[in-house]
């Protein structure tokens, strides 16, 4: 077996460039690119291999591309964006140095994990050989000198591995390529590699190398699985569709749509699948859960089956187990996974979402719901609308709502373009009224709802749309929290528009503390000797002039009428622009139409505190298991 001398460094480049995914027939490059942030541990490394192939006319396999963020988390949330806009196909790597650059990296690895989305993290790790103990940034553990900060990355990745050895790199990175393009089990795959294995050569064999195609599995499903969910359909009275991330990931959009139209039975969406069905079909009755619509949280309430597809069934997406208030609801479940599928005591349709819809539809042919049950759901997504309209255009002074900018926002975006979000009150504003009529029109992230998000997402999901309008809608504390991206964003010259909402404080937090009795404490950006539930002086922070030191075009409007002039400017431009609006702090939301479990204080001296109890009881009595 012929071989070829290499550093541990080099080979995870030259190895990673022939590795390509195969999804429905279609190959592309696994891994897109290689952000990278270089100190001690990688630089000499990771960081060498990556000057290597860019300084090589024709390094075997191809070009590296490389991009130099400045934060390690933010460089792992844009790789991650980037994925989730690529429909799982492709993904960045990500490499830092030991220490605290690696751990940076963690909150990133779990946005992954929990939005099952494939990113691949190179965190550099301590000395294997131990010559120099303990190395600089190194975490000694004085019971095992086997525990190195990288642990961290366990539980919060789907593989996880630290290479001491050269030759282990062979099976890590085949088992890497496995959970990267695996539906099932992708999610954050970290090899660690100590700094001096980085450099370390080894004779490799150069079948390591070869180009290699990691098809992307399309499960079929079982037909006893069809045939039973299929007489439980047929069965219900009330049945309701709950889709998931799942179903865009399949590409199964049109198959939801044509057995949505077929059946009639409606189509709720949580905040990963949002898009799947358009929103003017017929059958689409909106957000299902504690941020969702009054059309899909009342046919859930009465729903005496709930067809998931694609979804994991989180905490917003039930309300907390309390959605579902038939007392003799039961699932169906249609997930890749047999962990989701499993959820909720269901019939398991273990598959690919397209492939079970395909098999379902067939098998239900000439079944459709009762004409009032159909009559019923015009009603309520008649009346949504009104509300939607409504809320989309009040006309507040002296400040607009939040809910005003996003309602220009889905008028003047293209079906191609995409709007960004993450955190605060703003997805829960955005799934009860955003009119998604495409898949790739809503991105959301919001299984680990990670402040800081948005920015460098508008990087990853531009690199994978690039002839898309990128529109990250981002709050001035979430802005607080992450906006160094803007510099890369600027070096690459990606043009994004970042829409900035100030209000001076934490809306969605400060709206929670209020109404579960803690007044708003320590949410709102003041200074002075006041008390941190009350109003006092501005901080004198302008976010705008930030942002154009990081080298945006800032436009600075008050009105929605500047607004809207503002984001057609924006359209215009070739470079990253920043529409900055002063924005209501407390409210309006959309109406309420159900519950989330937040906790609060069993005893208390506060009054607002005890009142909040009482209710919260009351609401409790709501939840059960789903058995």
């Amino acid at each position: 077996m012929s071989t070829v001398r290499l550093t541990v460094g080099q080979a995870v480049i030259r190895f990673l460039v022939n590795q390509f995914s195969e999804h429905d027939g279609e190959e592309r490059r696994l891994i897109a690119g290689a952000f990278g942030i270089f100190g001690h541990g990688n630089v000499a490394g990771i960081g060498q291999a990556l000057l290597q192939n860019d300084l090589d006319p024709e390094p075997d396999g191809g070009q590296m591309p490389y991009i130099m963020p400045r934060n390690e988390q933010g460089m792992v949330n844009a790789a991650a964006a980037f994925a989730k806009q690529s429909n799982r196909l492709q993904t960045w790597m990500c490499t830092s140095s030991i220490g605290p650059g690696a751990l940076n990296m963690v909150t990133g690895a779990a946005v992954a994990t929990t939005n099952r989305l494939p990113v691949l993290l190179f965190p550099s790790d301590q000395f294997a050989t131990r010559s120099p103990d303990p190395v600089l940034q190194q975490v000694e553990d004085p019971v095992s000198p086997l525990t190195a900060a990288t642990d961290a990355f366990r539980p919060v990745s789907r593989f996880f591995d630290r290479i001491e050895r050269p030759e282990q790199l062979i099976p890590s990175l085949m088992q890497a390529m496995r959970v990267l393009t695996d539906p099932a089990d992708t999610g954050a795959v970290t090899v660690a590699l100590p700094q001096d294995v980085q450099a370390e050569a080894y004779d490799f064999p150069e079948e390591f190398f070869a180009k290699r195609v990691w098809r992307i599995r399309r499960p079929a499903p079982e037909r006893i699985a069809i045939e039973r969910a299929a007489e439980m359909i047929r069965g219900a009275k009330c049945p309701l569709i709950v889709s998931g991330g799942g179903t865009i990931y399949s590409f199964a959009s049109e198959e939801l749509r044509a057995f949505a139209s077929a059946t009639g039975i409606p189509v709720s969406d949580t905040q990963a699948g949002k898009g799947a069905i358009n929103a003017d079909h017929e059958c689409a009755v909106g957000g299902v859960g504690s941020t969702g619509a009054k059309p899909a949280n009342e046919l859930a309430a009465k729903a005496d089956l709930v067809i998931g597809i694609g979804t994991r069934y989180s905490d917003f997406t039930t309300a907390s187990h309390t959605a579902f208030r038939n007392p003799d609801v039961s699932f169906v479940n249609i997930n890749v996974g047999a962990f989701d599928a499993a959820k909720h005591a269901a019939e398991m349709v273990v598959a690919d979402a397209r492939e079970a819809l395909i098999a379902l539809g067939a098998e239900l042919e000439g079944y459709r719901v009762a004409d009032t049950y159909s009559a019923e759901i015009a009603e309520l997504r008649e009346e949504w609308e009104r509300t939607t309209d409504e809320y989309n255009h009040m006309d507040l002074q002296p400040k607009p709502s939040q809910l005003e900018v996003f309602g220009a926002l889905n008028e003047m975006m293209g079906d191609e373009d995409v709007v960004i979000n993450a955190a605060g009150s703003m997805p829960g504003d955005l799934q009860a009224l955003w009119r998604a009529k495409t898949p790739q029109q809503y991105h959301l992230e919001y299984a680990f709802s990670c402040m800081g998000y948005e920015i460098p997402a508008a990087m990853g999901v531009k690199l994978a749309a690039p002839d898309s309008e990128v529109v990250a809608i981002v709050g001035d504390g979430t802005y607080q929290m992450l906006p160094m991206e803007l510099a890369t964003i600027v070096q690459e010259r990606l043009k994004v528009i970042i829409v900035l909402l100030q209000n001076h404080g934490f809306a969605s937090i400060g709206s929670l503390s209020e109404s579960h009795g803690s007044q708003r404490f320590g949410t709102r950006y003041r200074q002075g000797d006041v008390p941190h539930n009350a109003d006092g002086e501005l901080l004198p922070v302008d976010i705008a002039t930030n942002a154009e030191s990081w080298g945006l075009t800032v436009l600075r409007v008050s009105t929605m009428e500047e607004f809207r002039a503002a984001y057609r400017e924006a359209e215009a431009m070739d470079r990253a622009v920043m529409i900055h609006i002063e924005t209501a702090l407390i409210g309006p939301n959309p109406p309420s139409t159900s519950w989330w479990d937040v906790p609060v204080s069993e005893v208390s001296r506060i009054a607002s505190t005890r009142e909040a109890r009482e209710w919260y009881v009351g609401m409790k009595k709501a939840q059960r298991h789903y058995l």
